[in-house]
Order: C-alpha cells, then sequence, then structure tokens
C-alpha cells in the first residue's frame, strides 16, 4: 500500500471509529492508576499463576508501537510509554467482542490509546497486560517507518526517531538523570544555583564567536552569552561562596560530531578555593555519577567497524602538565625552547599553520599540544599548566608567571572539563583584557570586547576562588556510548537542505 493510500485509510478509520464512539481529540483525560515502568518493577519476578491469582488491575495509556493480529479471535500489540514498552494481550469474549474487534479493525501503529485490563504473563513466559477495555485518544494520521536509517531525516523529523528507536528515547532520559544527579551531588556539598542573564551586554568568559541579535524598546544590541563565568564571578564579589549555574551556552561557530550551536554546560565556584581543590571536585563528581546513576566504571567505544576500547573511569585519574604531555606523545621538548624563534623553528618543522595573533611561544605552545597530544588522551587525564596567553582569566604559577594555575580534563580525545584559579587582581584583570584585544585586531573573532563592568566588579573585591566549567553534552556522550552530540540532544541544530 504506498503513502497515500494508507493515509487515506487511517482517515476512513477515524471516521468509523467517530460514528461508533466519539472524536478522540475531544477527550482531555485518561485516569491512570500507574505507568509501564511501575509494572515492569513490580510484577516482572512474578510466575504466570501468581499473576493469576493476584487478578492486578491497571489502567495504562501510551502509544501503540506494535500492532499483530493472530486471526479474529487474538490480538498482541506493543504499548509504549515514555521509558518503558509491554505487551498487550487482547482476545475477545462475550462481553467485549465488538469492541475487541474495533481494537484489529480501526487502530493503527502510532495510535494512542487508554488501556484497562490486568497484569498477566502470556503462555510464552511474556508479561503482558489482558486488555478488558481502551479508548483511542489520539489518532496517528500518518503511517510510521520501521525505522529511519538516513541521519539527517532522523534528526529533521526527531519526533519520528524517538517513536521507531526506543534506545534514542532512553538516551534523553539518562540524560535528565545525569543532571538531575549533578544537581544532587553539588547541593549535598552546600553548593547552591542561581541562575545568570543569557542575553548580556558583553559577550564575554570565554573564547568564542556570539550571536547578536537587537532589542527593540532599549534599541540596542545584546548578545547571547558563551559562557556563564561573569556574572557569577559577580555573585562572588558580592558575597556567595558556593554556587554553580547549568545552563544553555550559544557559540556562532561549526557543526560537527562534537559541536552544536547551542549546547549546555555546568560552572562551579567556590570561595577560598582553587584550581587543585577543583580538579579533585571534577574526579568526585565523575565518580559520583558513575557509581550512583551509571552504575559502571569502564564505556566500550568503537574505533572503527573492527577495532575498539575501553575507557576506565575509574579514580584516581592521571594528573600531568602540558608539557610532559608534549614530550611523552609527541617527543618535543619544550622546556629547553624559551625563544619564539626556536618555537618557530619547530612550527616549520611539523607544518603547523599559526594565526597572526598566535605569535607568543606560549600560543605555539598551547597549538601543538591542541594539534598534535588532544586526540591521544583516551584515558581520563588531567592536563594542568597552561600557557598564560590562553587563559586571560586564571592565576598566574607563583614561581612562573609564565603559566596559568589551569587544568583541562580530556576523556576519549575530548575536553570534558576547564577549570583554574579565578584571577581576582583587578589591576592584572584589566591589563589580560587590554592584550586581548590586540589579539582582536589581529584578526582572532573569538575574542570579546573590553568588559569594563567586570572589572568594575572586581574593584569591590572578590575572593580566590577556584572555577570548573563542564560540558554536559560531552558528557552524556561519554555516559552513553555516543560518539556524535547530536544523540544525546533532544533536537540538535542541523545544516540546510541546500547547504
Amino acid at each position: 500500500m504506498n503513502l497515500e493510500s494508507e493515509k487515506e485509510t487511517r482517515k476512513n478509520k477515524l471516521q468509523e471509529w467517530e460514528k461508533k464512539y466519539n472524536s478522540p481529540f475531544q477527550i482531555t483525560k485518561f485516569s491512570q492508576n500507574t505507568n509501564l515502568q511501575t509494572i515492569i518493577q513490580q510484577f516482572s519476578a512474578f510466575s504466570q499463576s501468581e499473576l493469576k491469582e493476584k487478578n492486578i488491575s491497571v489502567s495504562v495509556a501510551g502509544k501503540i508501537s506494535r500492532l499483530d493480529p493472530l486471526g479474529k479471535k487474538l490480538i498482541f500489540a506493543d504499548l509504549t510509554s515514555q521509558s518503558e514498552k509491554i505487551q498487550l494481550k487482547v482476545s475477545q469474549s462475550k462481553e467485549n467482542q465488538d469492541k475487541i474487534k474495533d481494537f484489529a479493525e480501526l487502530l493503527d501503529k502510532g495510535d494512542v490509546v487508554g488501556i484497562k485490563g490486568v497484569v498477566c504473563r502470556t503462555n510464552s513466559g511474556e508479561l503482558s497486560i489482558e486488555v478488558n477495555d481502551f479508548a483511542l485518544l489520539s489518532k496517528c494520521l500518518n503511517p510510521l517507518p520501521n525505522e529511519l536509517t538516513n541521519e539527517e531525516e532522523r534528526f529533521r523529523k526527531r519526533y519520528l526517531d524517538l517513536i521507531v528507536n526506543n534506545q534514542n528515547r532512553k538516551i534523553l532520559i539518562q540524560r535528565f538523570q545525569i543532571i538531575n544527579s549533578i544537581r544532587e551531588f553539588l547541593n549535598q556539598q552546600g553548593f547552591i544555583e542561581i541562575e545568570t542573564p543569557i542575553l548580556v551586554y558583553s559577550a564575554s568568559g570565554a573564547l568564542a564567536k556570539p550571536f547578536t541579535t537587537y532589542h527593540n524598546k532599549l534599541r540596542r544590541n545584546f548578545y547571547l552569552r558563551i559562557a556563564t563565568e561573569i556574572p557569577l564571578k559577580m555573585l562572588l564579589v558580592s558575597g556567595f561562596e558556593k554556587i554553580y549555574e547549568i545552563g544553555r551556552i550559544f557559540r556562532n561557530e561549526g557543526i560537527d560530531a562534537r559541536h552544536n550551536p547551542e549546547f549546555t554546560t555546568i560552572e562551579v565556584y567556590q570561595a577560598y578555593e582553587n584550581a587543585e581543590h577543583m580538579m579533585s571536585l571534577t574526579e568526585e563528581l565523575l565518580h559520583y555519577l558513575t557509581k550512583e546513576v551509571i552504575k559502571k566504571e569502564k564505556f566500550e567505544f568503537k574505533k572503527d567497524k573492527e577495532a575498539s576500547y575501553v575507557v576506565n573511569l575509574q579514580v584516581p585519574f592521571r594528573k600531568m602538565s602540558m608539557l610532559e604531555a608534549i614530550k611523552e606523545y609527541e617527543n618535543i621538548d619544550f622546556t629547553g625552547i624559551n625563544n619564539k624563534e626556536k618555537a618557530l623553528e619547530l612550527v616549520k618543522k611539523y607544518s603547523l599553520e599559526l594565526k597572526p595573533y598566535q605569535n607568543t611561544v606560549g600560543h605555539i605552545i598551547n597549538t601543538f599540544f591542541e594539534k598534535f597530544i588532544e586526540k591521544k588522551l583516551i584515558q581520563p587525564t588531567f592536563v594542568y599548566d597552561y600557557p598564560i596567553e590562553t587563559s586571560p582569566l586564571a592565576k598566574s604559577k607563583k614561581n612562573n608567571p609564565l603559566w596559568a594555575e589551569r587544568f583541562e580534563l580530556f576523556v576519549n580525545g575530548l575536553e570534558f572539563a576547564n577549570g583554574y584559579s579565578e584571577l581576582n587582581d583587578s589591576v592584572e584583570q584589566k591589563k589580560r583584557l587590554k592584550e586581548q584585544t590586540k589579539q582582536k585586531e589581529l584578526g582572532n573573532e573569538e575574542i570579546a570586547g573590553f568588559d569594563k563592568e567586570f572589572i568594575e566588579a572586581l574593584e569591590y573585591g572578590m575572593p580566590p576562588a577556584g572555577g570548573l566549567g563542564i560540558g554536559i553534552d560531552r558528557l552524556i556522550m561519554l555516559f552513553t556510548g555516543q560518539s556524535s552530540i547530536k544523540e544525546v540532544i533532544a533536537f540538535p541544530q542541523l545544516k540546510s537542505k541546500n547547504s
């Protein structure tokens, strides 16, 4: 049957239902006394005879995901809810023969129904609901595909993907559980969550190109925030000591398997602590999630069609400086290279491309690390001591001002966390931001404008503090074994069909 013919058949079935009963779209409520998840949890261990003896009546609702009539008197179907699926057994009796006949003749895969029946186990042993009565709550007028294999089509019609691919819906449920558990962990440690503006006057707090919008009433441009860092630090100035925010971030940059223009992060700030403490906090948080939510510490990833590897999140994680990482993985010792000329010789040797603003030894070291080392950090690794030029909001090390008290966590070749001892010297911060504006003049579009309000806030005194940022989407990619960020976002941004 072709698509148009199938759609016409479904419309006719709806009209027939409306003649015999009423329009399903007039129904505003269906009372449920339980849900599929509870049924499965409570009765999975019960035998066929035990369930028959208990005669447990249930009222549940969901979408029909399979419809399999076996002759005129017996029908098997699957009912799918938000998180679970259960089999329906529909058999005729003298009391319900007309209504049950309509189940087979007027319902389709994709219809939303309310079910009243008893929990049972079939002769084959499958936990099921034997249907006594049902109501059509919404008619699916378009036939559902058996599968969606085209990736672009899956994401453009995400609602269909989540109907057809139950596993993909479970990823979003896991996302909720992980984010909820992150909040639980921090709340237990005395942190409080505070929401900060998405529309901001200055796109600061990170190196990224912002989205710009315009406010008609105020007659001025605004940016969508590229980080939550600056307003959270202002809260430290005001006297808050342990704060965090889980929120959406927007960056006007590329789209690929690891990047989406809007994504979710958590930023955490603790007064009177430093980068070392935030590194420990990161490790504790991931250990908590693997223990309490994911229930495992090892995750398998496919390297290609034939090979795979296992990421082990057992603590403690490995720790090494950026210079140590470059030396170990690329056999380049930058400790003996103390001037730009020697560094540029290596740039030439390794055919490394530099932007005009990447004109210092620190920028060259960081570019080497990003180009050659990051992708090799498969097992959880904290990399610390970053060039000060690439860390304008971090304190410099006491014994060496060329390096910042900063770390990043890498797993599976991806950056997951970024933290540092926060710079709270307003004079030094002002100097750093002015240096950044020079990079902007050299073509660095990721540099924000000079944030005067932030400098003024620092002049009122911000306590020493540790800061931490974690990419939530990448964290969920890790815990659910996904190689594409699109899989862990309900509605990812896509390139236009014509591009």
